[in-house]
């Protein structure tokens, strides 16, 4: 035992005299850091974050010349809070409490209506989106509840991915009130959700929804 003691140290003593040995050379080539300034950061017309992050209400479709004030005033000065937006769910208890599990952050909305009986109502509703997809799976709600009525027409809008554009083609009739025909579209980019809805006493053509949902999204 006292050898291997003894031979340990001697081997240690003689091997802390030695001068370090060098490592060998690295087989991968030094890389040539760039030089000159970096790239010029994108401009407000480029980058969609800068339409995102300002006044919402700004991306909204115009209302258009010939347009006017709807029968109602939807949300407040083309704005909709978390309960406002809740009440147009069947179930608003219900639809506020989804609202804030899917990070709703805030909505713009814009209505108008032309003739006598033709009216418009749009809604940009932007979600947080840090923990869900609150956007996407808006627009995938809107889908499933369109679809839900059997006598709908439906086409996919160009450009957006997803999106459709829904054309009811049965009225919602009631006693003591004039038929009502229906179409909606629903589509989403980044964190905005788009909806639109359109009401008629006559149905509602194809074109007008399309070029409606088609507009408003080249605006996000």
């Amino acid at each position: 035992m006292l050898g291997v003691v003894a031979g340990a140290c001697v081997g240690y003593l003689i091997q802390a005299d030695r001068e370090p040995t060098a490592l060998p050379p690295l087989s991968q080539p030094s890389i040539a850091q760039a030089k000159g300034a970096g790239p010029e950061p994108l401009s407000a017309a480029q980058d969609r974050q800068v339409k995102a992050e300002g006044d919402l209400r700004k991306l909204l479709l115009k209302k258009p010349r010939g347009g006017r004030a709807g029968l109602y005033t939807a949300g407040s000065d083309g704005w909709m809070s978390l309960a406002d937006y809740a009440e147009t769910y069947d179930k608003p208890a219900s639809g506020f409490a989804d609202l804030v599990a899917g990070e709703f952050r805030r909505a713009a909305v814009t209505n108008w209506r032309e003739g006598g009986t033709y009216s418009v109502e749009v809604r940009l509703i932007q979600y947080r989106q840090e923990e869900t997809r609150g956007a996407a799976d808006a627009a995938d709600g809107g889908y499933y509840w369109a679809d839900e009525d059997a006598d709908t027409d439906s086409w996919p809008i160009p450009g957006t991915g997803d999106g459709m554009a829904y054309v009811h083609n049965k009225p919602d009739s009631k006693p003591g009130y004039v038929d009502l025909y229906s179409a909606e579209a629903h589509a989403w980019r980044g964190d905005i959700a788009m909806e639109i809805w359109v009401y008629d006493t006559k149905p509602v053509p194809k074109a007008k929804i399309m070029d409606l949902a088609k507009r408003q999204m080249e605006r996000l």
